[in-house]
């Protein structure tokens, strides 16, 4: 039998979870280095099911396959796709800059009156999620991805209500009320989205016979599987019910920014760049590929919702006084993009959104992670509380607006590429949709540059004037992010090679083919 590589990649951050945990309580710098030495490790092996990947290769690869739950169909099985495989390699990559981000966010305050925050838990926590989230994106059995999709609510409960953001203008006790508060919204919309898939999951095992991804989907390419329209719809509408709330899609993303606000930096970057993503690539994974004829039929509902998001998000956001904030309300925007650029149905669009799910984990972390250094400099998440930090902090600032310059998707940074290509294949199909979209372009251009204005420019104000520039640990965070920025906005193929084959099959499964374009219209 060939090495389970998909597995282990899943398990090692799992077992390095435990590890950490175990490590003794005044053995805390221990902790975080077998945290950030095992989330290495899985980057490695992350790194290895990247290159073994062969992009015209069978659809799944690297496969594996186990009995689990014979009684009732439910096997153990794994396999990654071109669109799983970037997806595995992006949450691992993220994850060590996670950690050394967060390297002191959970050392045990200093005043009396502060609970003890478990330095182990902290990263042992952030490693589980990453287990669960690699395996959700390998997994090809629907009761298995399932059981994933529900339990990484778990340790991200934690993560946001017991280790939440210290730059709290409010007392101790009031700041951990709000953490409880975004820490329950959280959970709790995610677990009534839960139930909603449940019961699909069960409906489709009642109508299919089988979990298994790849079987529905062949039965249902030969026709001996055929479902009663107003059935397929009704399944599909339970998968997307939960994946919206999970990507979030406007009007179920009121979660995100409570989230993002009390968390941490570091966590915050775990539940926009790496979390939520889970949402959006399984529409694509069981959305199209299980009900073809139903995402058809909802997608001009969808294309409104999407555009609600882009547009919505980016106004609430050029509004906020809070930092955080700010940047969650952008994603609420850019995750509008995501979704409008699989349900074009376009394969430049379904591309496009593909490379903006990696794009945005990539620029949204490097501006988040600056934020929180930011931050945590200052005390305070207010954007009114800062001015001309660029002259006393000057790396500080110019990673912030380099981080800013590619949510803004500015050309030559990565984001750019896939905001094109979602715009390219928006206006093939649905001329009317594009040119809304391009309004969320505009308001990304306002928020972020005010945002840079207000904090980087101008006066010195008087608390920001002893304030330190980057550091070594922080730098190592954020170079490298900022490098792929740079490297992918000028030379995206690597990716788009992987991407590209995968989005075939996926237009295959919902038998669309690109719009040619009007010739006669264009003379």
């Amino acid at each position: 039998m060939s090495f389970p590589i998909l597995t282990v990649t899943a398990v090692l951050p799992a077992v390095g979870a435990i590890a950490t945990a175990a490590v003794p309580a005044a053995r805390r710098t221990a902790a975080k280095w077998l945290a950030l030495l095992f989330s290495l490790a899985t980057l490695v092996l992350a790194a290895i099911v990247f290159v073994r990947f062969e992009p015209g290769g069978e659809r799944y690869q690297l496969t594996e396959t186990h009995a689990w739950i014979a009684d009732f169909g439910v096997r153990y099985e794994l396999g990654v796709d071109g669109i799983g495989v970037v997806m595995v390699a992006l949450t691992a990559l993220l994850i060590p800059f996670v950690i050394l981000a967060g390297w002191h966010d959970a050392d045990p305050l200093e005043t009396k009156s502060s609970r003890w925050r478990p330095t182990q838990g902290f990263f042992a926590l952030i490693l589980m999620v990453e287990a669960m989230v690699i395996l959700s994106f390998e997994a090809t059995d629907v009761f298995l991805f399932y059981i994933l999709f529900e339990a990484m609510l778990i340790p991200m409960y934690f993560l946001i209500g017991g280790f939440g953001d210290r730059a709290h203008s409010g007392t101790e006790e009031n700041a951990a009320a709000q953490r409880s508060y975004a820490a329950v919204k959280f959970l709790l919309y995610n677990l009534v989205g839960g139930l909603i898939m449940l019961a699909a999951v069960i409906g489709l095992y009642v109508v299919a016979g089988s979990f298994s991804l790849s079987e529905i989907a062949q039965a249902r390419a030969s026709g001996e599987l055929e479902m009663a329209t107003t059935t397929e719809r009704l399944l599909f509408l339970g998968f997307f019910f939960a994946f919206a709330i999970k990507a979030p899609l406007w009007p179920l993303h009121t979660w995100l920014p409570n989230a993002m606000g009390e968390a941490t930096a570091p966590v915050a970057v775990l539940i926009t760049a790496v979390v939520d993503k889970v949402g959006t690539f399984a529409m694509l994974r069981f959305c199209l590929q299980l009900f073809p004829e139903a995402s058809k039929w909802a997608t001009p509902v969808i294309l409104v919702l999407a555009l609600i998001s882009i547009v919505y998000g980016a106004l609430l956001a050029v509004g906020q006084r809070d930092i955080k904030r700010l940047i969650a309300y952008a994603s609420v925007s850019h995750f509008g993009f995501i979704v409008l650029g699989i349900f074009v149905m376009t394969s430049q669009g379904q591309s496009g959104a593909t490379l903006y799910m990696v794009n945005h984990g990539l620029s949204t972390a490097a501006l988040m992670l600056v934020a929180g250094f930011l931050i945590s400099r200052r005390g305070s998440r207010l954007i009114a509380d800062y001015g001309g930090v660029q002259k006393v902090a000057p790396v500080l600032a110019g990673t912030f607006l380099i981080g800013g310059l590619a949510t803004l998707s500015l050309p030559g940074l990565a984001p750019f590429v896939s905001e094109f290509l979602v715009l390219v294949g928006a206006f093939a199909a649905y001329p009317v949709v594009g040119i809304i979209a391009t309004v969320g372009i505009v308001l990304a251009a306002l928020y972020i540059l005010v945002l840079y204005q207000r904090t980087m420019t101008g006066p010195v104000k008087a608390e920001v004037r002893t304030m330190p520039d980057l550091k070594a640990r922080e730098l190592a965070v954020i170079a490298p992010l900022i490098a792929l920025l740079i490297f992918l906005g000028v030379f995206p193929k690597p990716l788009t090679e992987i991407i590209d084959p995968a989005v075939e099959h996926t237009m295959s499964d919902v038998q669309k083919q690109d719009p040619r374009p009007d010739v006669e219209a264009a003379k």
